[in-house]
């Protein structure tokens, strides 16, 4: 890959930001962190034990400080409950690698890094923008953010060709306005092939990330802290200057997408999971993770797919999209929580983040390492908009797509008006997350 004068300029600015500002991290966590002083090291996680496993054999021929480093695979429902059984019994791992679905409930488990040894500016100048959410009510971080799984746009492509479409749609307004060139119904309007997996909860794989960017591309933040730090629902239901509400205007354009009578009609709740149909190529667009590119390319090698980034609105001033951002967290009672802090540090270093981004699929979660664009296609869509990706603090993931599945079958089936399906979730909401 050439690079430009002005691109090398770029880079060694982010490069020597990051360095100045993780000095006092690092100097504080340990002088040589490729010394055997980091000693062993148990991470538990969320994401897939292959490919983290794989990051951090290869990482350990050249990092000796990760040499005594492991991981245990962790099921994303259980881990809280996991933890709280570790830590009462002293067998509590030194690290916790999990996204900021889980943040909410895992927090009271977690030791926070201090301002002292992790300051503000320092943690702002090093890492990507939705690495916010990590932000301690009292002050310091929960963790070290590490990769991000950017929410992003699948493409049929032969779907697409075959219909004179040349490329995917950049914003929600230009693909609601390919439904009615794409989407294929019957005589009964049974959909029989979509143009993309909206409308419905249940049946849209990554509903929870799909609504979530909606809202916060929208400017409803979903949950925000009061000032008295208590975490609350938003959902964007007050109105501004007698208009419709944000959150009012996010449901309907979600909804529209399963009803009949909408010429933006193209999926319905009778359908099978839209990634199985996209799989089965009678879906056009997909809205996924940029991680399951590689599931994609094995559950079906003839499928001709291509990824873009998500959809944004057409007035949008600045791009928004949801993320998964995962962070190493210290436990209570980890047994080597100092060296725990070492590795972290090794694994946020350039080579790791390289590594363990190729090995996994994700985004580096720091912006030293985002401004090397990967040449591989897929991986610069994801990288490109780890740059822009947004998250909220939300109860456990079963919990919120409880809350969103019900808000969204009482608007589709008519049980609920728009507004009242909208009051009732941000309430419920709200009780979960101040229980």
């Amino acid at each position: 890959m050439k690079v430009s004068l002005f691109q090398g300029i770029l880079y060694g600015v982010f490069i020597i930001a990051a360095l100045i500002g993780l000095f006092v991290f690092a100097t504080y966590t340990s002088k040589n962190t490729g010394s055997n002083a980091v000693g062993p090291v148990i991470i538990w996680g969320t994401l897939p034990k292959e490919s983290i496993t794989t990051a951090l054999n290869t990482l350990g021929q050249t990092q000796v400080g990760l040499k005594g480093v492991s991981y245990q695979e962790k099921s994303a429902a259980t881990l809280p409950t996991d933890l709280a059984a570790a830590i009462a019994t002293g067998e509590a791992p030194d690290l916790v690698l999990a996204s900021q679905e889980e943040l909410h409930t895992l927090a009271k488990f977690i030791v926070p890094i201090s301002a002292a040894t992790l300051p503000a500016n320092t943690f702002e100048s090093t890492f990507v923008g939705e690495g916010s959410v990590l932000a301690a009510p009292e002050g310091g971080y929960y963790g070290i953010p590490f990769l991000i799984d950017p929410l992003v746009l699948f493409a049929n492509r032969s779907i697409l060709s075959s219909d004179g479409i040349a490329r995917p749609p950049s914003t929600w307004e230009a693909l609601t306005g390919l439904v009615p060139t794409v989407a294929q119904l019957t005589p009964a309007r049974q959909v029989t092939r979509g143009l993309i997996g909206l409308g419905t909860y249940d049946n849209v794989h990554n509903a929870r990330g799909i609504l979530s960017t909606i809202f916060l591309q929208t400017n409803v933040p979903i949950s925000t802290h009061t000032t008295g730090g208590a975490l609350t629902a938003n959902l964007g239901n007050a109105a501004a200057s007698g208009g419709q509400s944000p959150g009012l205007a996010v449901l309907t354009f979600y909804t529209q997408f399963a009803d009949p009578s909408k010429v933006s009609y193209t999926w319905n709740a009778s359908l099978p999971d839209s990634q199985r149909m996209f799989l089965a190529g009678n879906l056009a667009l997909y809205l996924g993770y940029a991680s399951e590119a590689r599931f994609m390319t094995t559950a079906n090698p003839n499928l001709n797919f291509g990824v873009s980034p998500v959809p944004q609105p057409a007035t949008a001033a600045t791009k928004n999209a949801y993320g998964l951002l995962y962070s190493l967290m210290t436990p209570r009672g980890a047994k080597n929580a100092s060296g725990a802090l070492q590795a972290a540090t090794i694994l946020i270093n350039a080579t790791s983040q390289a590594t363990v981004a190729a090995d996994t699929g994700l985004a580096p979660a720091t912006l030293a390492q985002l401004a090397v664009r990967p040449s591989d296609p897929i991986a610069a869509v994801a990288y490109a908009e780890a740059l822009y990706a947004h998250g909220w603090l939300s109860p456990m993931p079963v919990s919120t797509d409880a809350l969103f599945s019900s808000m969204i079958t009482n608007v589709i089936i008519g049980r609920l008006s728009l507004q009242a399906a909208l009051v009732a979730t941000e309430q419920a909401f709200t009780a979960l997350l101040q229980q």
